[in-house]
């Protein structure tokens, strides 16, 4: 009796696994808020000059006597001309007259608040010669997500699943609320850094939590589960910062309810899987015998004991070192696959995510329309990962998001309706390889490394979403060149989903034993596959 077998007879999917599943990943509705969060309470408003002081902005054309005008007749928005030219204006801020000399905006700058009242960089005036804090802020954000992955992982392989996930979510109400409160840019970014540990520890703590107490047959609804939830999530935000459109209000907003979880994630019931990798077979047999009672099969729960579970599950082994992980040619093979794989598609995601006002319509009508592409692909993507497998899943999911996304970068500009169509339909492909990726990844790593395993990728992965801000800086050369990176990259990461296994319909590996011997059947496939081959007669 395998640990699949053991969960069917205490009732599948009963009435603790459906309250445990739903409780778990129903606060990710805000705890992934704050990976987009920047969009709105980093907003760039619309913004020029200020001029000097004793200026009679009240008099009809004096304000627009100080604004050079760029190429497109706008007023500019980093210049101001040292006098006031009365003349006609006259493009890119250059002479009129002799007289029409430019200096950066010396008196700070004037924004247009009439959709975003508030946001950062109104506060801390991020623009101009200044802007480039914007994707350092985000990117030591994704620094923190990098820490807390390789931190939480560790932590949670040694400690439990649950301590991890009980301490992440604390932390995130505390450095969420701290960050709504920052008096300055550099507590801001501490805060945010700290927002980032405790979303990792929290994100991966729920998914792995909830995929050890589930049966196989489970597992792909859990999959599409954990993508829908965080992307009506992403939904509510945009109805939630036009509600809210000061940023320290909608920052507290996404962080204290998460206060509630904190506080009754204590009652859940501890991976029994992960008991019984360390051999604490009473723990295992203690949270057994809990979900028999919740699931109403006490019968069965009583029948289970320390003996029977000896003799049906893998005896606990010492959990492997960094150094005995590299030296499994299997695990070698599967971390150089996953981690460019997953970083690549976290590179591509956030650059699409963060960038939704380089499109040019409205930033809350743009992040409806990215978000509720989610929901269809979700369940294409739930229904291919039952039919066609994982891995065939996986590779079509990332081809046909790059091909939209590099159309989307060579239609121009000012197709604008073409253009977001590409893009969204390209960000929905990619939102369903993520999440076939997040599921996938939890059935290939051992149990007795599985957090730690998924963890450290996720850590290294990381390493993608801290790039992508600073792609985004290249569309002051071309305007779609970060489109094409981002797309260009996806269609050359397909190949990479060559070397994996298939894991449809397959028992999660307890031990790196059970690794290798996976990896060795699908070897061994291959092989046979290819002597089966028939061989051409020679010609005569």
């Amino acid at each position: 009796m395998a640990f699949n077998d053991i969960l069917l007879q205490l009732g599948g999917v009963g009435r603790f696994q459906k309250i445990q599943v739903i409780l778990l990943t129903l606060p990710l509705l805000l705890t992934f808020l704050h990976n987009t969060l920047q969009n709105f309470t980093a907003a760039i408003p619309t913004h020029h000059c200020r001029p000097p002081a004793d200026t009679n902005l009240s008099e009809d054309g004096d304000l627009e006597a100080w604004l050079p005008r760029d190429g497109q007749g706008r007023p500019e928005s980093c210049l101001l001309f040292t006098s006031p030219q009365r003349g006609p204006p006259f493009p890119n801020g250059t002479e009129i007259n002799g007289t029409g000399a430019t200096e950066p905006c010396p008196h700070g700058w004037i924004y247009d608040n009439s959709t975003f009242p508030s946001t950062i960089v109104t506060e801390w005036d991020l623009v101009c010669t200044r802007k480039t804090l914007l994707q350092l802020s985000q990117s030591i954000f994704m620094a923190g997500i990098l820490v807390g992955s390789l931190m939480s992982g560790i932590m949670a392989d040694r400690l439990g699943r649950l301590k991890v996930l009980t301490w992440s979510y604390l932390l995130l109400v505390v450095s969420g609320t701290c960050t709504a409160f920052a008096l300055n840019f550099s507590a801001y970014c501490i805060c945010r850094f700290l927002s980032g540990m405790a979303v990792s520890g929290a994100s991966s703590s729920s998914m792995i939590l909830s995929l050890e107490w589930l049966p196989i047959h489970a597992r792909p609804s859990l999959g599409l589960l954990l993508g829908f939830v965080p992307s009506l999530g992403q939904l509510f935000l945009a109805g939630m910062a036009y509600t809210l459109p000061h940023w320290r209000h909608l920052q507290l907003l996404v962080s204290l309810p998460l206060f509630i979880t904190f506080v009754y994630s204590r009652f859940f019931v501890e991976s029994a899987l992960w008991h019984s990798s360390l051999g604490n077979l009473d723990l295992t047999l203690k949270a057994l015998q809990r979900v028999a009672q919740i699931n109403g099969k006490q019968k069965e729960g009583a029948k289970l004991s320390v003996e029977l579970l000896q003799m049906s599950l893998q005896k606990g082994q010492a959990q492997p070192s960094m150094l005995q992980m590299l030296r499994s040619p299997a695990l070698r093979q599967l971390f150089f696959c996953i981690v460019p794989l997953w970083s690549i598609l976290l590179f591509s995601l956030y650059g699409m995510v963060m960038s939704l006002q380089s499109f040019e319509i409205n930033i809350y009508l743009a992040q409806v329309f990215f978000m509720i592409v989610d929901p269809p692909f979700y369940f294409l993507g739930f229904l291919a990962t039952k039919s066609l497998g994982r891995k065939r899943t996986q590779t079509a999911s990332l081809l046909l998001s790059g091909v939209f996304i590099v159309t989307c970068a060579m239609i121009p500009l000012d197709h604008i309706f073409l253009r977001i169509t590409m893009a969204v339909i390209g960000k929905g492909c990619l939102i369903g390889s993520i999440n076939c990726l997040f599921m996938y990844v939890g059935e290939l790593y051992p149990t007795v490394m599985r957090q730690r395993g998924v963890n450290v990728t996720n850590c290294l992965a990381n390493i993608g979403s801290i790039l992508s801000p600073l792609v985004g800086m290249t569309s002051d050369l071309y305007p779609s060149l970060p489109l094409f990176i981002y797309g260009g990259v996806l269609v050359a990461a397909c190949p990479i989903t060559a070397p994996l296994p298939e894991t449809r319909g397959l028992p999660l590996p307890n031990t790196l034993q059970d690794l290798e011997r996976r990896w060795k059947e699908k070897s061994g496939q291959k092989q046979q596959e290819q002597q089966m081959v028939p061989l051409q007669p020679p010609e005569n």
